[in-house]
């Protein structure tokens, strides 16, 4: 055991894990925060805190985070390279630490010209494969990047992300081996709506073998409607969602369409447990909180492990 991460427990336990999102507001309202964190409260191990999601302006991942820790709930910190250099990035990961939270997801963030700021600087001092290298650097050596020495190492359980369904296709697996080899210990993936696509990836990725050095968290997203089924398809770039799905969520009443998105996703959880190398799910029910207690039930994960 490297941390004393919820989410390491489980996963070195052999069950599978479950993990969500709370994006955190734009502006200082603290009880949106809480308010959220509640929904999630005893139905999921550990609950991602995103980092200027989408390039738009947020209350920090860091503070959201406290918040959450005071609740007792296990926060991932979210951080992208997009907005830091490796400076504030190692002082905000201390920071963190110092504050109980133990479990961080290394990203490199979305471009500022899909936010609210488009001729914001990028910073990407360094990149994600070198984030993950500086983050185990400073847990498992005790020094930063510059190589000096920390008086107490952040012990960060250490996890980054993954899109299957990036072009091209064929540089997928190699790509999660680099993170690998950076010294990864846990991945989540994009949104998964092609099933067969998502498989043929993992057995390339069980061909290597990486499923045995970092557990995968398959990435969930929940369907409200059918427009929503339509704009991931059509606008999201990196998102491979088939048009046999948006078929269905269109063959429905529109008031019956947000719980036929349920009935989609619960039926990809139960296709995904089956598939070797999966080890939990992410769900990412984007402002629908309120809806992954019903998920995880309905997908036959509830009641979460006690570690």
């Amino acid at each position: 055991m490297k941390t004393d991460s919820v989410l390491e427990k489980v996963l070195s336990s052999g069950k599978l894990a479950v993990t969500s999102e709370c994006g955190p507001p734009r502006g200082a309202a603290v009880d949106k925060v809480k308010k959220k964190a509640e929904m999630l409260k005893g139905v999921v191990d550990a609950v991602n805190v995103t980092d200027n999601q989408t390039a738009m302006v947020r209350m920090s991942s860091f503070a959201a985070g406290v918040f959450l820790r005071q609740m007792d709930l296990h926060p991932i910190l979210q951080m992208v390279t997009r907005d830091r250099n490796r400076l504030a990035m190692q002082a905000d990961i201390i920071g963190a630490y110092a504050h109980g939270i133990n479990t961080m997801l290394c990203l490199s963030g979305d471009h500022p010209h899909f936010g609210d700021h488009p001729t914001a600087a990028n910073v990407h001092d360094i990149d994600s494969i070198q984030f993950i290298q500086m983050v185990r650097q400073m847990r498992d050596e005790g020094t930063f990047q510059g190589g000096a020495e920390i008086d107490q190492p952040p012990k960060m359980f250490i996890g980054a992300a993954a899109n299957p369904f990036a072009d091209p296709f064929e540089l997928r697996v190699a790509r999660l081996a680099k993170k690998v080899a950076a010294g990864v210990d846990f991945i989540q993936t994009q949104c998964i709506y092609n099933l067969d696509k998502f498989e043929q990836w993992m057995e390339g990725v069980c061909a290597r073998g990486l499923h045995e050095k970092c557990p995968i968290l398959a990435g969930i997203t929940p369907m409200k409607s059918a427009g929503m089924a339509r704009y991931m398809k059509n606008k999201v770039p990196g998102m491979d969602v088939p048009q046999e799905l948006v078929d269905r969520m269109a063959g429905v009443p529109k008031e019956k369409q947000a719980e036929e998105g349920i009935k989609i996703c619960v039926e990809s959880m139960q296709r995904l447990k089956e598939v070797k190398g999966v080890a939990g799910f992410h769900i990412m029910a984007i402002e629908w909180e309120q809806k992954v207690s019903e998920i995880v039930e309905k997908a036959g994960l509830l009641p979460r492990p006690t570690v």
